[in-house]
């Protein structure tokens, strides 16, 4: 199984660790693409403030942030599961899990990333801002810089069993599953039970509980109707929408009165 995340827009201080080493990083196949976004963003920051905080979307209470920027290639580096930080990953509490749990996550975990593309829970990365919806001068939109490299490492990435995609539109927007790829990936989106309307909390927390039950149980569901009773096994309402049509993933709705 393999599951996809959004990262956080507020991220952990990057620490006192050792600086990025960009050759550790998985999917190696993103190199390239990394270190061009990297220099972009790092340059955008050092040239001009006040161009970078417009470019990034940042208030000028985050101008911090820009700083934080210029500092990536030297600043200390930690797991991106201490990183990354927010609603998802507060209820997912990576920290807290035992030791077979972290170990499926490194294995199973990929958070999609504006800079690194994707990186797993377990690679070492300095805290940073920069969101797939920014558009960089040079490089353009990254959501659709991203999608080239991603359709050459992902398939691979995917292996064989089940692909659960949790991520943001924005995120999503960076590599679409396709052919049999597609056929089992399930999208999981998050209702209100009483409304039935995505409510951005309810969403994220939930996400965030979905992985650490699966996680904890131990749950290897191999294709999407499998997910469907793993959840099922762990309390969730689920609705489940088989695709369509060839090439489309299937669409799960996770029915939630409350998150505490």
């Amino acid at each position: 199984m393999l599951v996809l995340l959004p990262p956080s827009e507020g991220k952990a201080a990057s620490g006192r660790g050792a600086p990025l080493k960009p050759e550790s990083l998985s999917l190696p196949g993103l190199a390239g693409a990394r270190e061009s976004v990297l220099a972009e963003l790092v340059d955008l920051c050092a040239a001009d403030e006040d161009k970078a905080r417009e470019v990034l979307g940042l208030s000028e209470g985050l101008r911090g942030e820009v700083a934080k920027n210029l500092e990536l290639r030297t600043a200390g580096a930690r797991p991106a599961g201490e990183i990354y930080t927010g609603v998802l990953y507060d209820a997912l509490d990576l920290a807290s899990l035992d030791p077979a749990a972290r170990r499926r996550a490194a294995r199973s975990l990929l958070v999609f990333s504006g800079l690194w593309g994707a990186v797993a829970v377990t690679d070492r990365i300095p805290s940073y801002r920069c969101s797939m919806g920014v558009r960089l001068p040079g490089l353009g939109a990254l959501g659709a810089y991203w999608r080239t490299p991603m359709a050459s490492v992902m398939p691979e990435a995917a292996g064989s069993g089940l692909v659960l995609d949790l991520r943001s539109a924005a995120y999503a927007a960076a590599w679409k599953p396709k052919g049999e790829v597609a056929a089992r990936t399930a999208t999981v989106r998050v209702l209100h039970a009483p409304t039935r309307k995505v409510v951005s909390h309810f969403n994220k927390a939930t996400k965030g509980r979905i992985v650490r039950g699966l996680l904890t149980d131990g749950a290897a569901p191999e294709d999407p109707a499998a997910l469907v009773e793993a959840l099922r096994d762990l309390g969730y309402v689920v609705e489940a929408r088989a695709p369509g049509r060839a090439g489309t993933p299937w669409a799960l709705d996770v029915l939630v009165d409350e998150v505490h």
